[in-house]
């Protein structure tokens, strides 16, 4: 390993001939950034180096959750890494930086402050005002204030009204206060929540797969603010909660990359900064399920959930134990638990607004681990992950092989979206 000193970092790298600073190795403990070198657009341009076999890997794919399929590719390479690299992985303070990158020393110049979030959201409809009830009354430890802006001006003003009418007798600073935002300040926050949609099929309309019915129209939509957030050099997060949730996270990342022309030049949000909020409620139904059937328990302890909010989700019953059949059963339950709510003769809207939504969104912002869809070569998929001071950092498992496969299928079928 090579090291080098690029302002107040000092990171290492492979490659011993970068026109940086050399540094030497410095005293194990000591916060290291990796330098990678990897096509911009094709994975995140900065993580959280949770495990040595990281650093190894030739692309970014779905093999990044297995433990298994990394330390396969990792044993093609000479993997000997000194005390400091393996102290810095070991004591979770090593970050990875893509050194191609056109906004380089930027992204390695970041310092996250671990401060109360500013957060606006977008669209006050049924779910956005359940969302905005959650983040309300659960994010005073996180939240500095909440923004909501809609195309009518009577909705916000009268969730204005209602929320900040919400409060603890004698401590009236509790909770996070509630205004009113303009769309041209959208942008001026650390959290923007994308709720906005053209609508959902009405109960009885036959509509089997609402999701993608969603998506050519709120696709148009989540292009329009992706474009302003470029415009306005948003460096927060993009959440989008909007169905569907994980391919509108790709069209948010990939609209805000492109020039007046339409060509992708990455300058826009960068991969990491963009997060699809949807698998929330599906880990949730999940445990929900397995509550009420003894067969699918061991979901409470020891599953996961991967994939998009959709059908091609993949429920894994447990990891040590994983049985297959049971698995495919309780995703299957999962999957059509909105249609059961809709037979009932119900939108299911409340559930997701606060477990996709308020929920994940607080545990994300006071980076404890939660469930959302985060860039993976080329796509969004739902999994485990976290935002740290050195990074976005999602789980890695020993998968089983017939799990895995089913998240190689999920991964496929999201690339042939968009």
């Amino acid at each position: 390993m090579y090291y080098y000193k690029i302002g107040d970092k000092i990171c290492c790298s492979f490659n011993g001939n970068l026109s940086y600073e050399k540094a030497e190795m410095p005293h194990p403990g000591t916060p290291l950034t990796f330098l990678f070198e990897r096509e911009p657009g094709t994975g995140r341009e900065s993580f959280k180096v949770n495990s040595p076999l990281l650093l190894f890997q030739e692309a970014e794919n779905v093999s990044w959750l297995s433990s298994r399929k990394l330390e396969a590719q990792a044993a093609k390479k000479n993997c000997e890494l000194d005390e400091a690299v393996e102290a810095a992985i070991t004591q979770d303070v090593m970050r990875a930086v893509n050194r191609l990158h056109p906004d380089f020393d930027t992204i390695l110049a970041e310092k996250p402050q671990k401060t109360k979030k500013r957060v606006h959201v977008l669209a006050i409809g049924d779910v956005g005002s359940t969302l905005l009830t959650g983040l309300h009354l659960l994010g005073g430890d996180c939240i500095s204030s909440i923004g909501i802006c809609d195309i009518s001006d009577k909705v916000t003003a009268r969730w204005e009204f209602e929320e900040n009418q919400i409060a603890y007798p004698w401590s009236y600073d509790a909770l996070p206060e509630v205004d009113v935002v303009k769309p041209e300040d959208l942008f001026k926050c650390d959290v923007f929540v994308f709720v906005a949609s053209k609508g959902i099929p009405p109960v009885g309309s036959g509509v089997k797969d609402v999701r993608m019915y969603q998506f050519e129209n709120n696709s148009k939509i989540v292009a329009q603010y992706a474009r302003q957030a470029r415009a306005e050099h948003f460096r927060g997060l993009f959440a989008v909660v909007s169905d569907p949730v994980d391919p509108l996270a790709k069209t948010a990342w990939l609209e805000s990359n492109k020039d007046e022309n339409g060509v992708l030049d990455l300058k826009g949000l960068r991969p990491e900064q963009v997060q699809g909020f949807g698998l929330g409620v599906m880990n949730a139904r999940a445990a929900y399920y397995a509550k009420r059937d003894g067969r699918f328990s061991q979901f409470l302890t020891e599953g996961r959930s991967f994939g998009p909010h959709g059908q091609d989700l993949v429920i894994a019953d447990s990891i040590a134990n994983y049985n297959d059949a049971l698995s495919k059963e309780l995703t299957q339950l999962t999957v059509t638990a909105n249609l059961h709510m809709r037979a009932i003769g119900f939108k299911p809207f409340i559930a997701p607004a606060y477990s996709s939504g308020a929920i994940s969104l607080i545990l994300m912002m006071r980076g404890e681990w939660h469930c959302g869809s985060v860039f993976m070569g080329g796509i969004f998929m739902g999994v485990k992950n976290r935002y740290t001071e050195y990074g976005l950092e999602t789980e890695i498992l020993p998968l089983p092989d017939a799990l895995y496969e089913r998240i190689v299928t999920a991964e496929e079928n999201l690339k042939k979206i968009v």
